[in-house]
């Protein structure tokens, strides 16, 4: 497992329609370091955003699809995403209030 600090786990919030629509049940999806695991995710959104309470956290591990172009045969990189749950008592997280 990487040496993962809090500010390298979460790499970008995930702007979807899907996503928009769990806002309001306090469900937030984040693009998340491949090594990370669910106790990490935790500790870097409770650090990063103040006064938020995690409950739970979901991942989804993508595995990398071949592409091809031409003669050259090559693989899109692997990626993890994070459904965070907040507690009905926590805070919003701002970067998605004005969306």
């Amino acid at each position: 497992m990487a040496d993962l600090k809090y500010y390298d786990v979460i790499l970008k919030p995930v702007i979807s329609e899907k996503s928009m629509e769990q806002m309001s049940e306090k469900k937030y999806t984040f693009l998340v370091h491949v090594d990370a695991n669910k106790a990490q995710i935790r500790e870097a959104v409770e650090k990063m955003f103040e006064g938020t309470k995690v409950e739970k956290v979901n991942t989804i591990n993508n595995h990398p699809k071949t592409r091809q172009r031409n003669r050259i045969v090559g693989k899109m990189p692997k990626t993890k995403k994070a459904i965070v749950t907040l507690t009905a008592d926590s805070k919003d997280i701002e970067i998605f209030e004005g969306l």
